[in-house]
């Protein structure tokens, strides 16, 4: 899942409701008597801020203001989205500016897009999925064992939570063919999950197949190649809201699922079968055949 300026764990925490009032110190804080900074080095001080001094900020503005007196503290000061109130009792706090304020509300929003170009995409496979036939679940936790760093070492495992995980509508579980689908909409959330090989293991290790689908930019073209990404995985694109496949995933030897993987499906819902157009088609169709 997509992270941009603020992790998507957090995005759910973000809404204007659930964000507290600003904690200003003692009732007799006031600003302290900095110099404020030009205006040219607070723009230049912003263009340097990451999700490191997104979720600071939040932070503090969530909070009672107690200065941590770090980087990110010096950088988010410098770019003048926090302020230094000084107390009757002499204690310090910190508290965020109309500008800090603004800043949130436009990371906010930020967030919020690309989470929902995220769900869609994700959405569209499970969707597929399910009229492929298969049992599909979105956003699972999952246990899954990592090869061992050393031989002779023991296994390792690991939590994950795959985008999508469907396996084959069967009362036969030799039969039911696990696949993983990792969804992609920014190309720096790809190439940075392109450099963590054990979490690719732990997709193998629960799916006989991976898939990275990998959406579109705001021209329209995938935000990564097929090449791109390593063999063992298969990789789809978005080509005019259609699913192509750009390379098909390696076969491999099909293994039952654990028990533990078994445990965690019957504990999420699935998602929905035929929807009510679905229907509609299938009676169009068992019309016209009669």
């Amino acid at each position: 899942m997509p992270d941009t300026l603020g992790a998507t764990a957090d995005t759910s925490c973000e809404t204007p409701a659930d964000i507290s009032e600003v904690a200003r110190g003692p009732a007799a804080a006031t600003p302290t008597t900095d110099a404020a900074a030009p205006s040219s080095v607070i723009a230049a001080a912003t263009c340097l801020l990451t999700r490191a001094h997104a979720r600071r900020l939040r932070e503090v503005y969530r909070s009672a203001g107690w200065p941590c007196q770090d980087a990110l503290e010096i950088d988010l000061l410098a770019a003048g989205l926090l302020q230094r109130m000084a107390g009757s009792t002499g204690c310090e706090t910190l508290r965020v500016t109309d500008a800090g304020l603004t800043y949130l509300a436009t990371t906010l929003q930020r967030n919020r897009a690309a989470l929902s170009k995220h769900e869609a995409l994700v959405e569209h496979v499970a969707c597929q999925m399910v009229r492929a036939g298969r049992i599909a679940w979105r956003g699972l936790s999952l246990r899954a064992q990592l090869p061992p760093v050393a031989e002779g070492a023991p296994h390792r495992w690991c939590m994950v939570r795959p985008d999508v995980f469907s396996i084959r509508n069967t009362s036969v579980q030799a039969y039911v063919d696990p696949v993983v689908h990792e969804i992609k909409v920014h190309r720096s959330d790809l190439l940075g999950d392109l450099r963590r090989p054990e979490k690719r293991a732990a997709y193998l290790d629960l799916g006989g197949e991976c898939w990275y689908v990998l959406g579109a930019d705001a021209k329209g073209r995938p935000i990564g190649a097929a090449d791109e990404v390593p063999a063992e995985c298969g990789v789809m694109v978005m080509d005019q809201q259609r699913l192509v496949v750009a390379r098909p995933a390696p076969s491999r030897p099909r293994h039952d699922l654990p028990f533990g993987v078994w445990l965690a499906l019957a504990k999420a819902t699935p998602i929905a079968g035929l929807t009510d157009d679905d229907q509609g088609l299938l009676g169009s169709q068992e019309a016209a055949c009669g």
